[in-house]
């Protein structure tokens, strides 16, 4: 952060999505303002100035500083990890293995710094300076030192969009509280999004952003249904009830958005959530007492030994939970459309438990119909029959698409096969209900079209049909000239398991025979419906 690097070398343009319902990453850096990218190497990068000379740039340092801190004191990797996501908001230093069975357990929420983390750091506050209120202008100066160190708080985190709604919120809420002024969540929560959209209008666009607001909302105005429905007798229950309400809440906020964006539902979030969320204020509460201590060079290492005891129960738990892959609903198709019905029929029954009119009940009706009515047109849309040819760097891979229905051919090995996003986008995007896996052949027909495939070793003579297409794959050392000349297609198609000389040569010659050549690793997916 606050480096200052130079170089030399020509501006890329983001590569656009190269298959069917890939993520499409030029748009997600668009939103953050990136718009091109370079390949360097490194004796082509250098470093002009490696000064901080601003607020995130001190607050890198600060972390780097701690950090250093923290493995002198005695903390290893895995401990470290979780500690910089949950009380410094880096999770890049996270194992993947770790970082996905917080996924699956529906936990992920507690390693994004946002509205729990900062709720829970405002009640220790609220706490320690209790005893300013008994000073003459106590009313002031607490709110003032609670807002600041929770700022300091949030630019040391990194200022996420989650983070920076959660400080603006609790900041309007303290001053609120602490002026005898009656507070109003909704209203709390719009003027923390103004404030915050007006100096970063593009975290609108943000997931995060989107997500702790929908969150918050879901709390505020399903939890209060939810918690009256039982009234436990005994403190325990009654807090156990509390907890299981507040993440039951805050999924219905979330559930349509999450879909829309990761297509999948954790089945266990609740149990993992009611353990969890009890000892988050242990671990963030005595994790800040580490750093202090850290910083000042004086952790005892009986501390260190029972933090990183913490820690590592923390994550063999969430790993326990993660392990019951049939309780992770995958896949889910999940539309824009659906997510925006999805809030309108949400609203609407909370409306009906409230007022209970019949306008309510009429509206809630609507939106049901209208929800179920969009499912049956996404299925009714992809009722179609396709041949697609994917881009895959290195390997062949060709899909044939009946209704809901798949048949892939590929010469992908069984790791990568599980591995490969490719298939999986497709199956959500087109809401395939079956997939069945094939070898590859070497000749293919869709609607009165033959499809010849040539692989590495080139043969294509003596045929008894006509080659409307023609594949190239894995290279084959041929001279197109005399293929073209001989079978005379309509068309070359080149996968990406071809070299880019080779295809690049192809690419040429198809332009000289004025024959159209598609090259999947510069258009794209071919695909015939």
């Amino acid at each position: 952060v606050d480096d200052v690097l130079f170089s030399s070398s020509k501006l890329e343009t983001i590569q656009k999505p190269l298959n069917p319902h890939q993520f499409d990453y030029g748009a997600y850096l668009e939103l953050k303002q990136v718009y091109h990218q370079l390949y360097l190497k490194q004796n082509e990068l250098f470093l002009v100035s490696d000064a901080k000379t601003t607020i995130y740039g001190f607050a890198d340092q600060l972390r780097t500083q701690i950090n250093i801190k923290l493995v002198k004191a005695g903390f290893k990797k895995d401990a470290l990890s979780i500690m910089n996501a949950l009380l410094l908001g880096q999770r890049q230093t996270i194992d993947k293995t770790t970082y996905n069975n917080y996924v699956n357990s529906g936990t992920i929420h507690i390693l994004a710094v946002s509205g729990l983390h900062v709720g829970i750091i405002l009640w220790i506050l609220n706490f320690l300076f209790r005893p300013l209120l008994y000073l003459r202008y106590g009313n002031y100066v607490r709110p003032l030192i609670l807002i600041t160190i929770l700022w300091s708080f949030a630019i040391v985190a990194g200022l996420s969009p989650s983070l920076t709604r959660a400080v603006t919120m609790f900041s309007v809420i303290s001053l609120a509280m602490h002026l005898k002024r009656p507070t109003n969540i909704y209203n709390t929560l719009v003027i923390s999004a103004f404030v915050i959209l007006l100096f970063k209008p593009t975290f609108l666009f943000e997931v995060g952003f989107q997500m702790s607001y929908l969150a918050v909302l879901g709390i505020v105005s399903v939890q209060p249904i939810l918690y009256k429905l039982w009234k436990p007798n005994y403190f325990i229950f009654d807090k156990l009830w509390q907890i299981f309400t507040v993440t039951l809440a805050a999924q219905a906020g979330v559930v349509p958005i999450s879909l829309f964006y990761f297509h999948q539902f954790p089945g266990l979030f609740f149990i993992s959530n009611i353990v969890v969320i009890p000892f988050l204020g242990l671990i963030l509460g005595l994790g800040l007492l580490v750093i202090g201590l850290a910083l000042m060079d004086q952790l005892p290492i009986i501390l260190v030994v029972a933090y990183t005891f913490i820690i590592d129960s923390l994550n063999a738990f969430i790993a326990w939970v993660a392990q019951f892959e049939d309780f992770l609903f995958r896949d889910i198709p999940f539309t824009v459309i659906q997510v925006v019905f999805s809030y309108f029929l949400l609203v609407a029954l909370v409306q009906v438990y409230k007022l209970r009119t019949i306008k309510w009940v009429s509206v809630s009706l609507i939106g049901i119909i209208c929800f179920q009515s969009i499912s049956f047109y996404n299925r009714y849309k992809t009722q179609y029959d396709a041949f697609i040819i994917f881009n895959k760097s290195r390997y062949s891979m060709i899909g044939q698409k009946y209704n809901a229905q798949l048949l892939v051919h590929h010469n992908l090995d069984a790791i990568q096969q599980n591995r490969d996003p490719i298939v999986k986008n497709f199956i959500v995007g087109e809401t395939i209900d079956s997939v069945a896996i094939d070898h590859l052949e070497s000749i293919y027909q869709f609607k009165g079209k033959n499809i010849l495939v040539i692989d590495s070793l080139g043969v294509y003579k003596g045929l008894s049909f006509t080659a409307n297409y023609v594949l190239l794959r894995n290279s084959p050392r041929l001279n197109l000239n005399r293929l073209i000349d001989s079978l005379n297609p309509e068309l070359i198609i080149a996968d990406a398991s071809n070299y880019k000389s080779y295809a690049k040569r192809w690419k040429a010659t198809c332009k000289y025979k004025k024959i159209p050549f598609h090259y999947t690793n510069e258009q794209g997916a071919f695909i015939m419906d």
